[in-house]
């Protein structure tokens, strides 16, 4: 085997080993919201539950790597003392990772996602409506494990109340994990469904993307197209622009002819075909159409 002193690699390379190895991780989908009320949504893979009585679930925020800097969510639960950590499952996993985009403070990532802001009872954040299972919690405790780059804060939250979809409800009300569908994540892009394995989502674009709020109306409320097709879509800086979009639908007309009198309907089921393969420039050029 080879071995490997921590303190004599690179941060980011011991961060990339300790992710990979130490996998799948559910994800903590954390709502909070600043002192001035401004909502933020950031998911945490840093995260599990430890304890029942009292209900404790932990996650931790890290400093960034690349420049020691903290994150919002961070900020907020030291601020405000309240979280809420909703579960995430196959169904919004493309949103949640939109969501983890770095935008700038104030930057409403419900909007930037897509998801729905549902007003919590006990506490101020609010709730992801699409997510299955949410927690509203008080936050304990925070300890700060480290001053660099990479060190973790172990935000210690307390369940006060929590919402289980009836979807995913046995007729004894235990959970079905099955329905249930939850994602993790693990090592580079790769996360893990229940009972389907890895699968790959490519992190969000360095440069900001989009979001679900800025794509077109008609894309926006497509009745075709998912919350993770959008997802998809919105993690993208520019559109195509018409020349491309032209010169895209011109090869296409051999197998599709009827292609420039389609439907919106119709373009949005062949651009989902798109996505499933992971192409979306091709997605939007048809959708552009």
């Amino acid at each position: 085997m080879t071995s490997f002193d921590p303190k004599n690699i690179p941060t980011n390379t011991l961060h990339s080993y300790l992710l990979s190895a130490v996998a799948p991780r559910p994800i903590a989908f954390a709502s909070t919201m600043d002192s001035q009320g401004n909502p933020n949504l950031s998911p945490f893979s840093f995260f599990n539950v430890f304890s029942s009585n009292p209900p404790i679930l932990v996650f931790s925020p890290s400093r960034r790597v690349r420049d020691n800097t903290i994150k919002h969510t961070l900020a907020n639960a030291e601020a405000t003392k309240e979280v809420v950590i909703n579960m995430v499952n196959y169904e919004i996993v493309q949103q949640m990772s939109l969501s983890s985009t770095e935008y700038p403070e104030g930057v409403n990532e419900f909007e930037k996602a897509g998801l729905t802001m549902l007003k919590s009872d006990l506490v101020k954040p609010f709730r992801v409506a699409e997510s299955p299972i949410q927690f509203e919690c008080k936050v304990n405790d925070i300890i700060k494990l480290g001053t660099e780059g990479g060190a973790g804060n172990l935000i210690i939250c307390e369940v006060v109340k929590f919402y289980i979809s009836n979807d995913v409800l046995n007729t004894d009300q235990s959970i079905n994990q099955k329905k249930l569908d939850l994602v993790a994540r693990a090592g580079g892009n790769f996360y893990s469904r229940a009972n389907k394995g890895f699968f790959e989502v490519p992190k969000p674009l360095s440069s900001l993307g989009l979001g679900v709020d800025k794509l077109p109306e008609e894309v926006r409320n497509s009745m075709v197209l998912t919350g993770n097709d959008l997802g998809m879509l919105a993690n993208v800086e520019t559109l195509p622009n018409q020349k491309a979009v032209n010169e895209f639908i011109k090869s296409l007309r051999e197998r599709y002819p009827n292609i420039k009198k389609a439907s919106h309907r119709e373009k949005h089921k062949l651009a989902r075909n798109y996505l499933s393969f992971g192409d979306i420039e091709s997605a939007w050029k048809i959708l552009l159409s």
